[in-house]
C-alpha cells in the first residue's frame, strides 16, 4: 500500500512500466509520518505559506483563517507558535496544510489512526463536498462506506482487485464467495463418498419403515429449507450497516445450501430404492 501510494506522488520510481500524471494535477499527500514545521511559526503562517486564500469546488472562496476556524482553531490559537501545540494539533495542522494546496487529487493515508473524533467529522464534512479524486486509505469501515464507493483490493502478491461499491458492499460478496466455496467443498466431498465401491446401491434392496419415513419428510424439509433461504437472500440484498447481522445471514445462507444439497442427494438416493 506505501509504495503504491508513493509511485502515484513520485517519491519512488517503478521497476517497470510508465506512471502518466496530467499537466493539471494539483496532488495532495496527507501522510501518517506528520510534518516538520519550521521553528518559531505561528499556527496560521503555515497555511499562509501555501495560500493566503483557496476557491473551492463550489466557487467559495476561503481564507487560511476560516479554513483554520473551521477544523477547530479558533483566532486565539492561530497567532500561537506552532512549537506549543499538542501532538494531535499538529497533525491536524498537517491535514490543513496538504487541504490548503486546494489539490484536485487528494490522498489520505489512515487519517482515523492519528485525527480525534471532531476533526474526523470537520473532515468528513469537508470531503463529502470536495469534486476532485481522493484516494482514501482507512481502517474505519464507517469512513470508509461514507466516502468511497470504488475500492482496490489488495489481495497480495501484486495483485490488485478493482471492486465498484461500498466496503459493507465488498465484505458482502465476499462472504457470499466464501459461503459457496465451503458449500461446494462440502458437495465434492459428498459426491465422493457415494461414489466409492463400497456405498454402491443394491438394486435389489427395498426401502425399511424407516428409510419410507425419513423419504416421505425430506421433501417437505427440503422445500422449507429453500423458503428460509430466500428470505434470508431477500434480507441480505436489501443491505444494512450492522455488519454481524450480515455475517450472521450470510453464514446461515451456506449452511443451507449445504443442507438442501445434502438432504437433495439422500432424497435422490432413496427415490432409486423406491423405484
Amino acid at each position: 500500500k506505501s509504495t503504491f501510494l508513493e509511485l502515484i506522488m513520485g517519491n519512488e520510481v517503478q521497476d517497470s512500466g510508465k506512471i502518466n500524471r496530467g499537466d493539471t494535477v494539483v496532488m495532495g499527500y496527507y501522510t501518517q509520518e506528520g510534518m516538520n514545521f519550521k521553528p518559531g511559526l505561528k499556527v496560521i503562517e503555515v497555511l499562509q505559506e501555501v495560500a493566503e486564500v483557496i476557491t473551492l469546488s463550489d466557487g467559495k472562496k476561503i481564507t487560511a483563517s476560516q479554513m483554520l476556524n473551521r477544523f477547530l482553531f479558533p483566532p486565539a490559537v492561530q497567532h500561537q507558535k506552532v512549537d506549543k501545540l499538542s501532538g494531535g494539533e499538529k497533525r491536524r495542522l498537517h491535514l490543513l496544510r496538504v487541504l490548503m494546496l486546494n489539490p484536485n487529487f487528494l490522498i489520505l493515508d489512515e487519517p482515523t489512526n492519528d485525527l480525534d473524533l471532531e476533526t474526523l467529522d470537520r473532515l468528513e464534512e469537508f470531503l463529502e463536498e470536495y469534486m476532485g479524486c481522493l484516494i482514501l486509505v482507512s481502517h474505519d469501515r464507517y469512513f470508509l462506506d461514507k466516502l468511497a464507493d470504488h475500492l482496490f483490493v489488495f489481495e497480495g502478491g501484486g495483485v490488485i482487485k478493482d471492486f465498484i461499491g461500498t466496503y459493507s458492499e465488498l465484505r458482502v460478496r465476499q462472504m457470499e464467495m466464501e459461503a459457496t466455496i465451503k458449500n461446494e467443498a462440502s458437495i465434492q466431498k459428498q459426491t465422493q463418498q457415494m461414489q466409492q465401491p463400497a456405498r454402491t446401491v443394491n438394486r435389489e434392496k427395498r426401502l425399511s419403515y424407516k428409510e419410507r419415513l425419513e423419504y416421505e419428510g425430506l421433501e417437505k424439509e427440503i422445500e422449507q429449507l429453500e423458503l428460509e433461504k430466500k428470505n434470508l437472500e431477500k434480507e441480505l440484498n436489501a443491505g444494512g450497516d450492522d455488519y454481524a447481522t450480515l455475517t450472521r445471514i450470510s453464514e446461515r445462507i451456506g449452511q443451507l445450501m449445504t443442507e438442501i444439497d445434502l438432504k437433495t442427494n439422500r432424497w435422490l438416493e432413496l427415490d432409486e430404492l423406491n423405484t
